[in-house]
Parts: structure tokens; C-alpha cells; sequence
């Protein structure tokens, strides 16, 4: 992940300072636990400021408004009752190419600042500090204590020191091509890391981009450079400076990453505040997204796991009270023929009252044959119980554990990250199984359950619209709520997978290649994908049900019709629609 340098803030910066300052700061919300989201409010517009200090994207850009769930972390309601209210009157940064923001607010513009918000961007080491105007700490993000750096401590009431000085020389215009080139050359070693090792506030992507401009390949030494190379580098290391000293930046994409200097862009953007806000955002949900699915599928293949053997242990003891029958039959047999019983029998034969064939019966020959029928009436007693009790117990192991095939066929189907959809997809079945009773919510954000993610939508043939839940929500959104008396409902039969409607509107029918087209998507969405041929079913959404007390994705149908799905043509309708 490319990481926010001193270009990258001072580009912002610029932008901050023309279009946001002066501004009223109205509320703080903390997204997550790495970052706060600022509100304000100027004469002509309202937006929200991110501040985040994320280990690997921790950065300064207006973002998107926060979700309407409430905010449980410390360090925003700290800032709240401090700074709401109160007016950004001035940004600047604390040192010359050096990483940290200085936020400046009062009770108006034009008077002395009462509080300083220190923007720490430094890696793994960002922070966020809160200062009265005497530089004391009234409230940070991450504290840092003696036990954790020797260093530099950053905790409450204690006063605000600023991070270590640069022992890097600082980048000055007025710095000649010769002492420039004589400084990075002096020890002939890769241009990237000479470059990066001598001067302050260059970062590996910035230098990536001037030498891919200077046509220099980064890993060439210092002493295999031609002297019109070093004049070309040296002019782009000017450009690069005078952007910085008169804030003018081209912001765009690059195949890699991001730049603000125009250089290898393929995509050039408008605003900066777009382009970082977009670049992380989309980086942060992929990394959550990927953490968070490895959790769930860990956790559900751990949790199917137990069910499974529980689930064995409770048949193989009914298997043992199939028995109980034969067990009272015997009993009967030996009350009938107690006369046939001699004292130390080991062993009796007795003929069947239906059919006469002989029936074995082994005894214990330390009691008498009324004895031995009484064992046995207890043991017929004794098995006939257990198949009572844990006939139950069975059902509703199988019943969880069918619904929780139904979870891990959706995430199963949910792999990989390609958009925003997929990571709130993602979200509300890890909500579902809080709400269930198989997770533990760990979280201090609170779910919001007003807002239901988007279920995939395909297009028939003739123009039908098709759509597919992704999770247990989705499912129940459409089959319930969603699908009207002219749609078709669609499912694998006795098989988990996605619930799917063929949306059709008073009077419309759909012909075979649309109710093909549906039998298709919905066996490729479901736990069959990888068989051959799939039996999907299909009815009228009015004759779909959810029993009473049922889990989440849950329904039964029926007047349903029979149509053969082929999963691999649903594979590739998937791949058309998101080509």
C-alpha cells in the first residue's frame, strides 16, 4: 500500500487551507478505531474531514459521511466536548518537511488558538494528539509510555514534545545541480536509496515516479550514470520543489498506486481529497474484507465441525435404541416360556410367536428366567427413553448444522473483494451469527440494521431482471419483502444457496431461455456450483414461507415446478455481467 508522504500532505494541505479555513467545527465522529471523522462547516459548504492513523494509511482527506450508528470510542467524545464548536482557524505544519500538522482552533477566526490537534503521519508511529494552548495533552489516540519508547512518550497532561529532528539534509531550491549530484553520488550505491537516504521528505513511490520519468531504472548505482541523466533527474527534482513551495499539483492514478505530480499518471482527477479518500478507502475495506472473511470461515468450518460430530455421537445412540423392540420381544418370549428355563442356562431358543423360526436368547445364569425378562423389559425401557430424548437434540443439530452449510456457501461465493457491496455483504453475516449466538460481538461500533447491502442483479435474454441474494439478509429481503405476485422465485432444491427472483411485471411471461437463464445463476449460487447438472425449483413467491421460529435465509415452498440448472453456465453469465 502506498503510504501518505510529505508531498502527498502538502498537496492536501493546500486545498485544506484555500476551501476549508475558516471553518466551525460541528461534530466528531470515530469511524473505527483508527480513525475520526471531523465535520465542518464554512460560510458556503459542509463536509467531513478523515484524520486517521492507521499503521500502513494513516492520512488527512475529506471523506464520506459517517454511518448513522452510534459512536462508542473515548478518544471522539474526548473531542467532542472540547472542540465542538469552535473554529479551525489555521493549518500549518510544525517543521519544514516534516510530517506533522498542526490543527489550530478558537473560539473565532482572528483570535489566538485555545486548542492544537496534532496530525502525527509517520507510519506505524501516527497519532493523533489533542493540546491546550499551554501544549499540554488533554486527550491522544494512542498513548505511548516509557515501557513502549525510550525515546519519546505521548501520554495525558504531561506536555506535547515534538517527534525527533530530521538528521536528513532538508531539499532547498537554492541547492546547486553539482552539490545536489555530488551529495547523492558521494558513495556509489543504488540511485533510489541514495536519494532516499540523504534528503528529508522523499518517499519510494515519489522517487519511483521521478526516475521512471527520468528514464533511470532505480537499482542502477550512482557511478553508472550519464551526465545528461543527472541533469534530467535533476530538473524533475526541481519541479518537484517548486510544486511543493507554490502548492500546484496534478493529482491522478498510476498503474501502481497515486500521484499528486502528474508524473506516470494514466487517469488524471480532479481533486486530491478524491483521490486519497478513494485509494484508501478501497485499500482498508480489501484489507477488512480479507481479515474478516478468514475469521468467519475459520470460525463456521470450526463450529460445522462440532455440530457434525455431535450430530454422529446422538445417531450412532439411536442406532444402539433400534434395538429396544427386539429387547421386549425377548422378554416376552422368556415370560411365555418360563417353563422351557432350567437353572444355569447360558443360552435359550425359544420359537417366534409370528413366524416360529427359533430366536437365541443369552441369559445370565446367575438369575432366574423372570430376572432375565425383567433386564431386558428395563433395557427395552432404558433405549426407548434415550431415542426420546435425543431424537430432539438430533433435529436441532441438523438444523444448525443446515444452516450454517448455508452461511459457508456464502462465503464461500464472497472470496474475493471488488467493491464496497462486498465488504457490507460480509458485515451483516458476521452480524447474523452475533445475533444467533455463535460469535461474540467484540466490536464497539453498534450494527446498522436499517441498511440492507445490494443483491447481485443480471439481466435475462429478453430483458428480465434477475436477482440473487448474497447472505441470509438478502435472501430474506427478497423472498419477504422484495418479490411481488408476478415474480418467480427460484432455488436449488435440498441444496444451500442463494434465494433468486426473475422480476416480472402484470401480464409479462417469461420463455424458457429466462427461466433457464434463472435456473442457471441460481445452481452456480449454491453449495452444487461445481456438479454438473443441478435440480432447481420454482414457484410463486406467495407460495414460499418461513416457518415459524426459523433461522435467517430459511424458507419452505411449495407447488413448485422442477427445471435442471447447469452451474457452469451460470459461471459464465457471472463473468459477462462483472466484465
Amino acid at each position: 500500500m502506498q503510504t501518505v508522504d510529505f508531498t502527498s500532505l502538502v498537496a492536501v494541505c493546500g486545498e485544506l487551507a484555500q476551501d476549508w479555513i475558516p471553518a466551525k467545527l460541528e461534530q466528531v465522529y470515530q469511524k473505527d478505531r483508527n480513525t475520526i471523522a471531523i465535520s465542518l462547516r464554512t460560510m458556503k459548504k459542509r463536509g467531513w474531514l478523515d484524520i486517521s492513523w492507521h499503521p500502513t494509511a494513516a492520512r488527512i482527506c475529506l471523506g464520506n459521511a459517517p454511518p448513522k450508528v452510534p459512536d462508542t470510542f473515548t478518544f471522539s467524545e474526548q473531542l467532542r466536548a472540547k472542540l465542538k464548536g469552535f473554529a479551525l482557524i489555521n493549518l500549518e505544519f510544525i517543521a519544514p518537511f516534516e510530517r506533522v500538522l498542526d490543527f489550530q482552533f478558537a473560539n473565532r477566526p482572528g483570535e489566538s488558538p485555545l486548542w492544537h490537534l496534532y496530525v502525527e503521519i509517520m507510519g506505524k508511529y501516527s497519532n493523533v494528539i489533542l493540546t491546550n494552548a499551554e501544549k499540554e495533552i488533554v486527550t491522544v489516540a494512542h498513548q505511548v509510555n516509557a515501557s513502549q519508547s525510550r525515546i519519546r512518550t505521548v501520554e495525558t497532561g504531561q506536555p506535547y514534545d515534538l517527534p525527533p529532528n530530521l538528521t536528513k539534509t532538508i531539499p532547498s531550491l537554492n541547492e546547486s545541480q553539482s552539490l545536489w549530484q555530488e551529495r547523492v553520488s558521494l558513495i556509489p550505491k543504488k540511485i533510489k536509496s541514495q536519494l532516499i537516504s540523504n534528503y528529508a521528505g522523499l518517499s519510494p513511490s515519489l522517487i519511483q515516479q521521478m526516475l521512471a520519468v527520468a528514464s533511470i531504472n532505480p537499482d542502477r548505482t550512482t557511478d553508472k550514470i550519464e551526465a545528461n541523466e543527472w541533469e534530467k533527474l535533476f530538473q524533475l527534482w526541481q519541479k518537484w520543489l517548486q510544486a511543493l513551495e507554490t502548492s500546484t499539483f496534478k493529482p491522478g492514478w498510476t498503474k501502481d498506486g497515486y500521484t499528486v505530480m502528474g508524473w506516470t499518471i494514466i487517469e488524471p482527477l480532479e481533486s486530491i481529497q478524491i483521490l486519497l479518500n478513494s485509494y484508501y478507502t478501497e485499500k482498508i475495506d480489501r484489507e477488512i474484507f480479507q481479515q474478516l472473511h478468514h475469521q468467519l470461515t475459520q470460525k463456521v468450518n470450526n463450529i460445522l465441525s462440532k455440530l457434525k460430530q455431535k450430530a454422529q455421537s446422538f445417531q450412532n445412540r439411536l442406532k444402539q435404541s433400534d434395538d429396544a423392540d427386539s429387547h421386549r420381544e425377548k422378554a416376552d418370549l422368556l415370560m411365555a416360556y418360563l417353563h422351557h428355563w432350567q437353572p444355569g442356562m447360558k443360552l435359550i431358543k425359544l420359537p417366534d410367536f409370528e413366524t416360529g423360526k427359533e430366536v437365541k436368547i443369552a441369559l445370565n445364569p446367575e438369575k432366574n428366567a423372570v430376572q432375565n425378562a425383567q433386564g431386558f423389559y428395563k433395557l427395552h425401557q432404558k433405549l426407548k427413553r434415550a431415542r426420546d430424548a435425543v431424537s430432539p437434540l438430533l433435529e436441532e443439530v441438523i438444523t444448525d448444522i443446515n444452516y450454517l452449510e448455508q452461511i459457508e456457501t456464502n462465503l464461500t461465493q464472497l472470496q474475493d473483494y471488488n467493491f464496497r457491496e462486498d465488504l457490507e455483504t460480509l458485515e451483516e453475516i458476521k452480524q447474523e451469527l452475533i445475533e444467533q449466538g455463535y460469535l461474540e460481538n467484540t466490536s464497539k461500533r453498534a450494527f446498522n440494521s436499517n441498511h440492507t447491502s445490494q443483491p447481485y442483479l443480471y439481466k435475462t435474454p429478453t430483458g428480465f431482471e434477475v436477482w440473487i441474494g448474497r447472505n441470509n439478509r438478502q435472501n430474506d429481503q427478497l423472498t419477504f419483502r422484495t418479490a411481488n405476485e408476478y415474480d418467480l422465485w427460484f432455488h436449488t432444491q435440498e441444496i444451500p444457496g442463494s434465494h433468486v427472483l426473475l422480476r416480472l411485471k402484470p401480464g409479462e411471461i417469461p420463455d424458457e431461455n429466462d427461466l433457464q437463464f434463472a435456473a442457471d445463476l441460481a445452481a452456480y449460487y449454491s453449495k452444487a456450483r461445481s456438479s454438473e447438472v443441478v435440480s432447481v425449483v420454482y414457484t410463486e413467491p406467495k407460495y414460499v414461507y418461513k416457518p415459524k421460529g426459523a433461522k435467517p435465509g430459511i424458507a419452505v415452498y411449495k407447488r413448485e415446478r422442477v427445471i435442471w440448472g447447469k452451474p457452469q453456465r451460470g459461471h459464465i453469465i457471472s463473468n459477462k455481467s462483472k466484465a
